[in-house]
């Protein structure tokens, strides 16, 4: 689906690329841009560039039970919220409201709390922002309120930014140095740089912008250079005309190569136009130390039209941006911000960039100012931030491991108060992985308080993202939307009667029971983009907004704590703010949805000033079925059918934990609450009453008994009071989640839900058990009675152990009433939730609601194994299916569509890193290993990494992180990725992939030293065969197409090997052929699914590839059949042995070459006329560097190839070549291979010759005039060219140098410049470096400027000086 913003009367279009954030954007329906990381589920839209999904960039279902509306009841122990949210569809906003609609406040109390204290509106507190990065111009972020700096510091953690400047140079008495580019450039003269040392290195500048900025100037380059190329491509034409004009008949062959030549210029420059692709020009840098700070400046002249602007002398030099808080722009035409950074004694320059307008949207909730206009402040506005740019701009945006750790160090280390992240994605295990503990270590050393977005993967429960909403140690935040908001900033025509969650904001509970969203907030707002968005302020919503709106409310708190003196912990503010939230719903099961409910920051104000005096402790709470020690769960959640249809005890654990440096006398051993247990139902958990509570921690058991409930979810809690101290509210909750899903009796089993009634925001949760034996099922929604489009999102969830929680999610919009299909697959015996929500925003204004009618059918066929692994032997595999539920079409599909090839490095480095950004908390420096992997492509291919211990996680893992790249012999580079690798189109020849571990832990970088790596690429498809019988992969008997299953007996069929022919070929042993099968077809689709992906489910199928046939042994030496005698033969090798050493002597000294000059006169006398001998003279001359006199060096390089010409006997070699006759015994053959090899030998002579008179004759025409000697040298030339075309096409890969040469000297430059780039097209090696060159060279001399420029660029693509920096 085509998404497209309509953001203040500009249209934008919907992203490129998906990043890993929850954020969101608006669009006309107002459906969530989110930006988060992939999971396991459909994507609703996809394109390369950007990771597109709902799990991506789609618009995402809500899951709140009902239609969700702010009730008046109090929060736990707090006190009840006062906004009075009755119904207010006919209110008008005025200016005031509006302006205050976009920057909502009022719904969390933040504006009622700011106009009681005006001086606790964030002042003395500083925030993190993880995000995309930060634009240091945006409007509103610049000062606090109360003047001080806004910005502290602005850091790229990801390294996406980063640019080698180990390179130093010194000026000349010009004041010029080379840049990292080749370009020379002036230095300022008032620069001051004591040791004179500049440190210079590059960067392409569209890898520091993000695609949409790179469009928009990527389209006004091409309108720029279209304009140029049109009237070049005039002036041709007209060339080409006047000549056609003055030659009316064209006969001579000379006027035939010129007018030739006028037509290649025309054909060349229209040609360009076809094949433009601009790469971006390149940015050079400069960093020296001016004696006190590292100074950076750039030139940017690349990027003016001017040639006067951009200079490098005219740069305004700046430092790390937290010493002086100065930051420069790239050019007027891009408007783009950047920051610059000096690490490792000014080894590597970081040059910051956002990666999206997200990060700076995020900022500006949390803690824009705004003098001219207080109604669109942040929550904040006396609050300081610095920026953690996290999302990688290599990656579209997507977070790395590198970038998180890096971003948690660096908010330590400005001893941050609050950060705030709005990113996430699924995950394996909740609570669990390397940067959930280091985030864990800090709320628990330092008090850092850590919030973040809870996702945006509703309506279905159990959706909530890592790391906010499955971390115990991270305030998980969901996404609300009130009247105001929907009025004002989502310009609805009449906006919902009460406050609901967002569609689209992720449920919980976790997977381990916890609640998973803690609180909500305010998920929409009008806040400030970057300036190169052209615009000053844009609507985004998601969780990404409801995230830092929370956390730029809960720095008011910090700010009033502070200059209360009331001591600050993430525990206590936490407990606040549960306990004092306004509920969101009437049903308990509410809380799935919104967690304790919308924050209200007055209350939770008069909360911690009340209750200051109690300790800072998290009760933290471990959940393990009665006689099991594992799992351990942070609440009970009871989800599938015989769990939730019986009683259980459960035995619950709470262990008080303190801050670290807490006093062992003064507060862990004085610690003790008396506690009064709770449940919210006596009647289905029943809990002891009380519970003496020390700091060692007790336990309790808890005894649930769900016999008597109704299908349905229900929601309870168990929870602490303190007797002494009640109205503290509940000090713990354990979440209990009870889940009964309805039974399918029907046989063949279908369900169906009939006449449900949708308003908008209204969602239906049903929740089915799987018949055993279903793998898929079929549903139809019917929808009618209503009159505008209406949009649905329908998903389904199911979860199993070890995995992510398995989604299916569909959108669909309804423009009349109508019914629609669909298919998904599903785990047999487990419970589905089946979420069917209206859109919020969809329908508003309508007085009809929609009536859906839904219908659900079955279908299975189980099969003995799932997943299918052929071992490459000729034996194949049994397969047993059955259907259990009703008759199904048997219709087996098996396709190998991949191959997947091992790798071990051939090279492991391990280093400590040097800079500050990697040194943790604990003081541990940061280790990275880097793997090297060579591997070879023989025709072109996408390819894709492929490493099963690392892959698909980034949260839940204890791996720090992982970044490879891929790159050819030039150091170009063509892949980057990280855990989520994609694949990558790359031309045939020889590759390195780099693999760059880090972790602290050397021990476990050490195992990895010799990782495997598989490099996937896709083959043509290679089905297999399926038999009745185990013989039939051999014999070719008994085919097996189809059958019809009866319920309850089973069936068994033969999978094939794939033959050895349809094995690609010089396939290494070990590498695996991966494919799919499937078994069975839709009911209502009549056409046979060709391939395993076209029917309902598949299931992986791999085969290995056995050892390839040993090669065949040599025959033995040819002495028996040879004429030779055995001395002759001793004096041919020996002859051989001598000419191959000749070969390997170096020649970098004058000593050395003569020594070498001796050894071949000496071999010259002894082997007179010898071919092999001169053909290797002649090579040992080629390989020699160019130094001092050039002129005589390619004269000696004639002379040679003159003896290797006048070594061959041409009549003798001319009548054997004409010989079409193939040899008939190994003499022959041998004879053959002799003749071959001499005319290669004397084409290369041939060849090496031309090339030499050609620069002999360039070099001495810089120093005499044409005469008689260059007119003879000029006919030598021709004699040389026209007998090598005797021998060899002239016009071949290896040999078109010399004819691009020929047209030159003739100065024919259009006609050599279509030589030269056909020859360059059909290349099939690594490019070469003299080909490009030469092509500028005939550029600059046609005399086309913007094709001279469009090269360099190229070439600074192709041949970079360096492989960038992980």
């Amino acid at each position: 689906m085509d998404l497209h913003l309509q953001i203040h009367g500009a249209l934008f279009g919907g992203p490129s690329c998906s990043s890993s954030y929850w954020a969101s954007s608006s669009t006309s329906l107002s459906l969530p841009f989110i930006f988060h990381r992939r999971l396991n589920s459909r994507s609703r839209s996809r394109s390369r560039g950007t990771r597109l999904r709902r799990s991506g960039f789609s618009a995402m279902p809500c899951s709140s039970s009902e239609t969700s509306r702010v009730g008046c009841g109090g929060g736990g122990g707090g006190g009840a919220g006062e906004t009075d949210n009755a119904c207010v569809a006919d209110f008008k906003l005025n200016e005031s409201t509006f302006l205050a609609s976009l920057m909502p406040k009022k719904e969390i109390g933040a504006d009622r709390f700011i106009e009681a204290h005006p001086e606790y509106d964030g002042r003395g507190v500083v925030i993190a922002i993880f995000d995309s990065g930060f634009d240091p111009s945006a409007a509103g972020l610049h000062v606090t309120s109360d003047g001080k700096p806004k910005v502290l510091d602005v850091i790229d953690c990801t390294g996406s930014g980063d640019i080698d400047t180990s390179t130093v140079v010194k000026a000349n008495e010009d004041g010029l140095i080379r840049g990292a580019s080749g370009v020379p450039l002036v230095v300022n003269s008032s620069w001051k740089n004591p040791t004179g040392e500049w440190r210079v290195g590059c960067k392409l500048v569209y890898e520091l912008f993000t695609d949409t900025l790179t469009s928009r100037v990527k389209k006004e380059g091409r309108k720029t250079w279209d304009e140029k190329n049109q009237e070049e491509i005039a002036k041709a034409v007209k060339n080409l005309y006047d000549f056609d004009q003055k030659h009316s008949k064209v006969d001579d062959a000379k006027l035939k190569k010129t007018r030739e030549d006028l037509q290649s210029r025309v054909d060349y420059l229209k040609k360009q136009a076809d094949n433009y692709e601009d790469k971006g020009p390149v940015i050079d840098a400069v960093v020296w130390h001016d004696g006190e700070v590292w100074r950076v400046a750039l030139d940017t002249q690349s990027l003016e039209e001017d040639p006067d602007c951009g200079k490098l002398a005219d740069f305004s030099p700046l430092t790390n941006y937290r010493i002086e808080r100065k930051y420069g722009v790239f050019s007027r035409l891009d408007a783009c911000s950047f920051v610059a950074n000096v690490y490792d004694e000014g080894n590597v320059l970081s040059i910051v960039t956002d990666s999206s307008p997200h990060g700076t949207h995020v900022a500006g909730i949390a803690s824009a100012h705004h003098p001219e206009e207080h109604l669109l402040n942040g929550m904040a506005p006396g609050a300081q931030i610095i920026s953690c740019k996290i999302g990688d701009s290599r990656l579209g945006s997507m977070e790395t491991g590198t970038g998180l750790t890096r971003a948690l160090i660096a908010a330590l280390e400005h001893n941050c108060d609050l950060v705030n992240m709005s990113y996430g994605e699924a995950a394996l295990l909740p609570d669990y992985g390397r940067f959930v503990d280091l985030v864990t270590e800090a709320v628990n050393k330092r008090r850092l308080i850590f919030v973040s977005s809870a996702g945006n993967n509703g309506p279905a429960l159990t959706t909530v993202g890592a790391p906010g909403g499955t971390t115990s140690s991270i305030i998980g935040i969901g996404a609300y939307v009130s009247p105001e908001m929907a009025a004002g900033a989502h310009s609805v025509v009449e906006p919902p009667c009460e406050g609901l969650e967002y569609t689209w904001s992720s449920r919980g509970p976790t997977s381990d029971g916890d609640l998973g969203v803690c609180i909500s907030a305010a998920g929409g707002a009008v806040a400030p983009v970057p300036t190169w968005t052209l615009q000053r302020r844009m609507l985004m919503n998601g969780t990404s907004m409801s995230s830092p709106s929370a956390c730029g409310a809960i720095a008011l708190l910090l700010s009033a704590m502070k200059a209360e003196g009331i001591p600050v912990s993430p525990y206590s503010v936490r407990r606040a703010l549960e306990n004092t939230s306004t509920p969101v719903g009437d049903l308990p099961e509410d809380k799935l949805s919104t967690g304790q409910g919308l924050m209200q920051v007055d209350k939770a104000y008069e909360y911690l000033k009340q209750f200051k005096d109690y300790p800072c402790v998290f009760y933290q709470i471990k959940v393990n079925l009665s006689g099991k020690t594992n799992p351990t769960s942070r609440g009970i959640y009871l989800r599938e059918p015989t769990a939730s249809r019986q009683s259980t005890e459960w035995t619950v654990q709470v262990e008080p934990k303190f801050h670290e440096g807490a006093s062992n006398l003064k507060e862990l051993v004085p610690f003790e609450e008396c506690l009064e247990l709770h449940s919210t139902n006596e009647g289905i958990v029943r809990v002891p009453d009380y519970l003496l509570l020390t700091h060692n921690g007790r336990s309790f058991n808890v005894v649930v008994d769900p016999t008597n409930l109704e299908d349905g979810v229900h929601y309870f809690e168990v929870y602490g009071i303190d007797c002494k101290a009640p109205q503290r509210g509940p000090l713990f909750r354990i979440p209990v989640t009870i889940i009964i899903p309805k039974t399918v009796a029907s046989r063949p089993p279908v369900i169906s839900f009939q006449q449900m009634s949708f308003i908008s925001g209204h969602i239906e949760r049903k929740f089915i058990e799987v018949p055993l034996g279903a793998t898929w099922a079929e549903a139809t929604i019917r929808t009618s009675g209503f009159d505008t489009t209406r949009r649905f999102y329908i998903d389904t969830l199911q979860i199993c152990p070890l995995r992510r929680p398995i989604k299916w999610e569909n959108a669909a919009t309804f423009a009349s009433p109508s019914a629609k299909s669909f298919a998904f697959p599903v785990v047999s015996g487990q419970t589905m939730e089946l979420a069917l929500a209206q859109f919020w925003s969809s329908g508003l204004g309508s007085r009809e609601p929609t009536i859906v009618d839904f219908e659900i059918a079955f279908h299975g066929i189980s099969v003995n194994k799932e997943e299918l692994i052929l071992d490459g032997s000729e034996a194949p595999i049994k397969v047993e299916a059955e259907a259990l539920m009703a008759s199904e079409k048997l219709v087996p599909v098996a396709v190998l569509n991949k191959i997947r090839i091992p790798y071990q490095p051939v090279d492991a480095q391990l280093k400590t890193l040097a800079t500050g950004r990697d040194r943790l908390l604990s003081g541990k420096q940061i280790l990275a290993l880097t793997l090297t992997y060579k591997f070879k492509l023989e025709e072109a291919a996408e390819v894709k990494p492929y490493i099963p211990l690392l892959n698909n996680r980034i949260y839940d893992t204890k791996f720090e992180s992982q970044f490879y790249m891929i790159s050819d012999a030039n150091k170009r580079v063509y892949a980057m990725g990280d855990v989520y690798p994609e694949s990558s189109k790359l031309p045939k020849g020889e590759y390195k992939l780099q693999l760059y571990l880090r972790h602290e832990n050397v021990q476990l970088l050490e195992k990895l030293k010799q990782l495997i790596v598989f490099i996937e690429r896709n083959m043509g498809e290679v089905r297999l065969s399926l038999h009745s019988e185990p013989d039939g992969p051999v014999t070719g008997n008994g085919a097996f197409k189809s059958s019809v299953l009866m319920p309850g007996v089973k069936e068994a069929f033969y999978l094939g090997p794939p033959t050895k022919d349809k094995i690609p070929k010089n396939t290494p042993q070990g590498s695996v052929l991966v494919g799919e099968i499937s078994y069975g077809k839709l009911s209502f689709d009549d056409k046979e699914g060709m391939n395993p992906k076209d029917n309902p489910v598949s299931y992986p199928i791999s085969y290995v590839v056995p050892p390839n046939k040993p090669e065949e042994d040599k025959k033995a030496g040819s002495a028996s059949s040879s004429c030779k005698s055995v001395s002759e033969r001793l004096e041919e090798e020996v002859r051989d042995i001598k000419i191959k050493f000749l070969g390997n002597l170096k020649q970098e000294t004058e000593e050395d070459r003569s020594e070498w000059r001796k050894l071949c006169a000496c071999l010259k006398s002894e082997y007179p006329s010898s071919t092999p001998l001169l053909a290797k003279i002649l090579e040992s001359l080629l390989s020699r560097p160019e130094s001092g006199d050039k002129i005589s060096h390619h004269e000696e390089i004639i002379d040679a190839a003159n003896e290797v010409i006048l070594s061959v006997d041409l009549d003798e070699l001319a009548r054997f070549l004409l010989q079409k006759s193939e040899p008939e015994d190994e003499e022959a053959e041998n004879l053959k291979k002799k003749m071959e090899t001499t005319r290669d030998q004397l084409a290369e002579a041939l060849y090496q010759k031309g090339l030499a008179m050609a620069r002999l004759e360039n070099l001495k025409g810089k120093k005499e005039d044409e005469g008689e000697e260059e007119s003879s040298q000029k006919d030598k030339f021709e004699e040389n060219y026209k007998e090598l075309t005797k021998w060899v096409d002239v016009k071949s890969s290896k040999f078109c140098t010399l004819t691009v040469l020929r047209e030159k000297r003739l100065s024919r430059p259009g006609t050599a410049l279509k030589v030269l780039d056909e020859m360059i097209q059909n290349e099939n090696e690594t490019a070469s470096k003299k080909l490009y060159e030469m092509k500028l060279g005939l550029l600059e001399e046609i005399g086309w400027s913007h094709l001279v420029t469009y090269e360099k660029q190229w070439m600074q693509v192709r041949f970079p000086t360096s492989l960038p920096l992980f």
